[in-house]
């Protein structure tokens, strides 16, 4: 997905409200989330939101595994592949939802940053600190931040964002922050310091997200940096080979 299909999918969402006429959806519970107000405008530090979550009981002796979705996703979409790593590893395995996603909270500020805050403040009061951290796409940007600073079908997609509410059907997501940050989440801010702990990036071999072209940047940052092609999958590379996914993560965590 790039960025023009990603602009025509926010627009896409914008024009698609519906009233309720018996459309096969399943009613889903729905609370007015609180909108919190932007804090990293002027050089202030990002102020984290509540984020939704579900946590995976296991061992606590070994690092958590925190899996992190891309943009218009949900924790909703590591449901499968969380509960196979969960009994077949176990270790604790933590979902969450990203902010202005799913049923985490709103706010205007988007940024990796802001991202990267919220699981600051969440993780350690999760007790999951150390932790292995498992991105897709926007996910995945927000762990490389996290970490460094530590050292310091698409349409089916969208809809699992879309409720009923009062008779009509509203989007959960965040539409006009995620519009307003489109170029900010498909880049990835500049920084100088380094992450020295093992690291893998794993990409589909028919993305053109992550290219070879990146390489030498990714292991200026990571310099253990374990690059791995899943073939024949595109960008979503956990639901396209659930399978080859899985074992790499394992064989990453042995």
């Amino acid at each position: 997905v790039r960025a023009g299909q990603i602009l025509e999918m926010l627009r896409w969402t914008r024009a698609w409200t519906a009233p309720y006429r018996g459309i096969g959806l399943s009613n889903s519970s729905f609370s007015r989330l609180p909108i919190a107000p932007s804090s990293s405008q002027g050089g202030t530090e990002p102020r984290p939101v509540r984020l939704s979550y579900k946590l995976l009981d296991g061992e606590a002796a070994s690092p958590a595994l925190v899996f992190l979705h891309g943009l218009f996703g949900s924790k909703t979409n590591f449901n499968f592949v969380a509960k196979t790593l969960a009994q077949q590893t176990g270790r604790r395995v933590l979902t969450v939802d990203a902010r202005n996603h799913g049923e985490s909270s709103h706010s205007p500020d988007m940024s990796y940053e802001a991202m990267s805050k919220d699981l600051q403040d969440l993780l350690p009061h999760l007790g999951l600190v150390p932790c292995v951290l498992i991105g897709h796409s926007m996910g995945g940007r927000t762990a490389m931040l996290l970490a460094l600073q530590r050292s310091a079908s698409i349409r089916q997609l969208l809809l699992t964002n879309l409720v009923e509410v009062d008779g009509r059907f509203v989007w959960r997501l965040n539409l006009d922050a995620l519009a307003q940050h489109l170029d900010k989440i498909l880049d990835f801010p500049a920084r100088q310091e380094t992450y020295s702990g093992p690291t893998l990036f794993l990409r589909g071999g028919n993305s053109q997200f992550l290219l070879p072209s990146h390489y030498p940047e990714i292991r200026r940052l990571f310099p253990r940096a374990q690059m791995q092609t899943v073939p024949n999958a595109g960008h979503w590379v956990h639901s396209d080979r659930p399978q080859d996914f899985m074992a790499a993560v394992q064989s990453f965590l042995a």
